[in-house]
């Protein structure tokens, strides 16, 4: 081994040692402020509880306690700060439900959120796929717990109660489906036309944004996958991996209404990566289509009594209306518990 190797050894190593370090050091000094704002919490609405008059002793002593302690300890005691450390306490009462992986900002987005099995879907899944302060943002306001409720349209409380204690269990096909996706990072205006190479160009230059999208677990493979049959060839838009689930997922995009003919299509694709690319290893290969609208009996008809594991989704490129999501939420939900009234 030469001098020039030798060093760059000793280097990647020393950079080794001191990366973990500083890694460590970050996540104990994280669980530390965790500790310190929710013991903030604590005092404050203990000392809440024992005033008479709890309303506008709240409000004077918040003003109070956001001059005192900004002047001696500096930023992050602002009025709304404390707020949302008495709001941290209040909500997360036993301290050892309190996650050090995640950060103070996302328990302050988290706590935003009023519908507590809705934060707690949220939190789960911060946890689970570790997203960055600016992904939880964009999963929240892209109304990713409503999408999932609404995927299999038949929601119902075991669905919601199942998100709320765990997150996106991946344990067969149909729980990586979203519908509909949302591209809103491609910029691309609403309603305006997109050829289906333009859209996988697209999604390729921000693929990190799109396996956020496609959710936890997914490994990029390429575009264009080849798939020859009697000495024709044929290419897959998309594919990916699902570690989680140990598949191949092959999309297809199409800018346009969901077609019989798409479904056939990629029937054929994943009956040859089930036979010619799958390993022993490997469970069935996932299909899904990524259409701008399907018809539900048409989809029904085209993609029933198929033995491979095909989904039709619709994706759009804004972000859709969260109170109308809620409210068809809610719609099915009512309806779920007449029928369950009824029985």
């Amino acid at each position: 081994m030469d001098d020039l190797t030798y060093a760059d050894s000793i280097i990647k190593e020393i950079k080794q040692v001191l990366a973990d370090a500083r890694g460590r050091v970050a996540v104990q000094v994280n669980t530390e402020l965790l500790t310190a704002y929710w013991n903030v919490g604590r005092i404050i609405v203990e000392h809440e509880q024992e005033s008479n008059k709890r309303a506008a002793y709240g409000r004077q002593t918040l003003r109070l306690l956001s001059k005192e302690l900004t002047k001696e300890f500096g930023k992050g005691f602002s009025v709304s700060n404390i707020q949302f450390m008495r709001r941290f306490y209040q909500n997360y009462q036993i301290q050892q439900t309190v996650s050090a992986k995640l950060s103070w900002s996302h328990y302050c987005e988290l706590l935003s959120i009023s519908d507590s099995k809705k934060r707690s879907f949220y939190e789960k899944e911060a946890i689970n796929s570790g997203w960055s302060i600016r992904e939880l943002k964009r999963q929240i306001s892209t109304s990713l717990y409503e999408r999932l409720l609404l995927t299999e349209g038949k929601t119902n409380q075991e669905t919601v109660l199942t998100l709320a204690q765990k997150g996106i269990e991946m344990l067969q096909p149909i729980d990586i489906i979203k519908d509909p996706y949302v591209f809103e990072f491609l910029g691309v205006p609403e309603n305006k036309p997109i050829l289906e190479s333009d859209l996988e160009k697209a999604l390729v230059a921000q693929i990190e944004k799109f396996l956020l999208e496609l959710g936890r677990g997914f490994m990029f493979v390429g575009t264009q996958q080849r798939v020859t049959l009697n000495n024709t060839h044929y290419y897959v838009d998309m594919v990916f991996y699902n570690k989680i689930l140990r598949a191949y997922v092959l999309i297809e995009l199409k800018t346009k209404k969901l077609a019989p003919e798409a479904v056939g299509q990629l029937n054929m694709y994943l009956n040859y990566y089930a036979a010619e690319v799958n390993d022993e290893h490997d469970n069935a290969p996932i299909g899904i289509i990524l259409c701008t609208d399907k018809d539900g009996v048409a989809a029904e008809y085209a993609l029933g009594g198929l033995s491979n594991n095909i989904f039709a989704s619709r994706y759009v490129s804004y972000i859709p209306n969260k109170e109308q999501l809620i409210a068809q939420v809610e719609a099915v939900l009512k309806e779920w518990h007449e029928k369950c009234d009824s029985n």
